[in-house]
């Protein structure tokens, strides 16, 4: 037995060193891959119209298709994830620029945040008001500053000096918006109440160059005070990702999705996963007359299944809904999986890839 946990403890050691993602891209023709969301919450069939459902799916799918043709053309998963959260920006339906919620003063708050699986560099921006889409702040945060997040004024004097376009706060106005804000105050009603569902947008992809990339982008809670700021511009919280692992945006109650750290959360359990999956392939090899093993086992042959990812991301959400938080969470691996685990009884999302899926869905039953 002393012997089994010897070897046990020097199968480990190999496998942490070995490089825990396989060479995905180039040995399969390309592979890609994109996740999307739109946000989560209660949304059940009998409360949404026909025409309502319509509009949303295929608004959903006009963005899934822009980050769908950047992969397929060759392009990058930053460049995927950027295009996806554009149109979402832009489409007053969700709450992130556009169609953002009101803060309690009657105002919009907007936050975003961006993230490369190659090296792990990240931006992010907190408490916009004037920027017209805040995920192209986040990556000039990223790549054209050298921190990794900016909030209120100085993000804003950020934005003007790198000349994106800034508006007045009435861009972001709608009026279904303005009612929630409105009856969350004559009704005393909390955020949850008002918005039915979390409002967030988000992307994660996997590019043909085996590159992984997450980006998210949310105006926040109806009636939010005192500047208050949620998961989406958290890196490891609402976005995360490595190559190593996975790609993760997160939708819901973010003081929940912080406190779990979600994004960062189910990335590093994947990671874990397949390294500990390693450690059992190699204990488990087959030993000639000698004690040698048969074949080496070697971390860049292996992938995590389909069923795996789905169980961590599930356990994470499970957690989540624990200590009371709804919400659920996109993302991709290395392997090209594409995935949602959500907690609510429906969440506005997407995916499409290389091999020929191209769906959106509501509910939870989709």
């Amino acid at each position: 037995m002393r012997g089994f946990f010897t070897q046990l403890a020097a199968v480990f050691a190999l496998a942490i060193a070995a490089c825990p993602v396989p060479a995905l891209a180039d040995d399969q023709g390309g592979q890609w891959s994109i996740a999307i969301h739109g946000g989560a919450g209660t949304i059940a069939r009998e409360n949404m119209s026909a025409e309502a459902e319509a509009e949303y799916r295929a608004g959903l799918q006009v963005a899934l298709d822009a980050g769908a043709k950047v992969l397929s053309e060759g392009g990058t998963a930053m460049d995927a994830v950027e295009a996806v959260i554009l149109i979402l920006e832009d489409d007053p339906k969700f709450n992130a620029g556009r169609g953002a919620v009101y803060t309690w003063e009657g105002g919009h708050e907007l936050d975003a945040s961006i993230m490369d699986g190659r090296d792990r560099d990240a931006g992010a921006v907190a408490g916009v008001t004037n920027v017209r889409n805040p995920i192209l702040l986040a990556r000039k945060v990223m790549t054209d500053s050298p921190h990794v997040m900016l909030s209120g004024e100085g993000a804003e004097t950020f934005a003007a000096e790198q000349g994106l376009d800034l508006v007045p706060g009435e861009f972001f106005d709608t009026e279904s918006r303005r009612e929630a804000l409105e009856r969350m105050k004559a009704d005393k009603l909390s955020a949850i109440d008002v918005d039915i569902k979390f409002g967030t947008v988000g992307a994660v992809a996997l590019d043909t160059h085996g590159n992984l990339a997450a980006g998210t982008s949310t105006g926040g809670m109806t009636g939010k005070r005192w500047n208050r700021i949620g998961d989406a511009p958290v890196i490891g919280a609402g976005t995360y990702a490595d190559n190593r692992s996975c790609a993760v945006s997160a939708t819901g109650w973010g003081e929940y999705f912080i406190r779990v750290g979600v994004a960062h959360e189910i990335c590093t359990r994947l990671r874990h996963r397949f390294d500990m999956d390693v450690v059992v392939a190699r204990v488990t090899t087959p030993v000639d007359r000698d004690g040698n093993p048969e074949y080496f086992v070697h971390a860049s042959e292996m992938m995590l299944e389909e069923s795996a990812v789905q169980e961590e991301a599930d356990a994470v959400m499970a957690e989540v809904k624990e200590l009371g938080g709804d919400g659920g969470i996109i993302l991709v691996t290395p392997e090209g999986h594409a995935l949602y685990s959500f907690n609510t009884s429906g969440m506005y999302r997407g995916r499409a890839t290389s091999e020929g899926v191209n769906e959106v869905a509501i509910y939870g039953d989709e």
